[in-house]
């Protein structure tokens, strides 16, 4: 069922959204429906390692739990960076 939503913005922005909705070729209804969609199915949606680029899921899980203390880790990058 569609229902009808009111929105108060600056009349620039409005201009704009109707000029990028023209030039698409959608309506700016259709465009707000869409990205509304897209916040929603962004929030809904469960990480895919398929969709990772393949360097990244190439090197996914390579840091696994180890021995290393993380107080011992900051005080080495202290001294890294700090001198």
């Amino acid at each position: 069922m569609k229902t009808k939503l009111t929105l108060r913005l600056d009349e620039s922005l409005i201009a704009d959204a109707k000029e990028y909705a023209g030039k698409k070729g959608v309506s700016l209804s259709s465009l707000v429906a869409d990205y509304f969609a897209a916040i929603r199915d962004n929030e809904t949606k469960k990480p895919d390692k398929t969709e990772l680029p393949p360097i990244t899921l190439s090197l996914s899980g390579i840091l696994k739990k180890s021995d290393i203390d993380e107080d011992d880790y900051k005080i080495y990058l202290e001294k890294k960076h700090v001198g």
